[in-house]
């Protein structure tokens, strides 16, 4: 019969192994301590945010890593050059979000809520990625969890670039 020890000593190792190479593959741009946005405005039905806007990939590869939870009323929005597949990954998050794509006309097409954060070594290599089932969009908007059902948001709710 196996040890504690023999058991616990490769599980450790092969956590610290994930977790270096997690690190590693993090692109350069986005390990900076401190990544600035600019802030804009958008609507989604009647509800006004203030959001900090990712363009650059740099940006885009930092998203809210390592923020506190936003209020309702913030979020963070992703714009893309053109509409494609938009894959979120939740590392170093330090809440769940409620995650909602939209394409260039602003119409929603996909919305995934309560998406959870991985912040573990052990969870860097198995932090799910949400690609938005797979549909083309242009902007994707993070909002705290709970975002979604407190507003009322469905795949009829229609975004209002105000400014970004």
């Amino acid at each position: 019969m196996a040890t504690r020890g023999q058991i616990l000593i490769p599980i450790a190792i092969t956590a610290v192994i994930i977790g270096v190479v997690g690190v590693l593959t993090i692109p350069a741009d986005s390990k900076l301590a401190e990544v600035n946005f600019s802030n804009g405005t958008v609507k989604i039905d009647n509800v006004t945010l203030n959001v900090q806007v990712a363009e650059t990939d740099a940006q885009r590869d930092r998203g809210l890593m390592f923020q506190d939870q936003l209020p309702y009323n913030q979020g963070m929005i992703f714009v893309m050059n053109n509409e494609q597949v938009i894959p979120i990954w939740m590392l170093n998050m330090q809440f769940p979000l409620d995650v909602i794509w939209f394409d260039s006309n602003g119409n929603v097409v996909h919305i995934t809520k309560y998406m959870q954060p991985c912040q573990s070594a052990l969870e860097t290599a198995t932090c799910a990625v949400d690609n938005g089932g797979g549909k083309l969009a242009k902007y994707v908007l993070e909002t705290t969890a709970g975002f979604v059902s407190k507003f009322n948001i469905t795949t009829s709710s229609k975004l209002q670039i105000i400014s970004i």
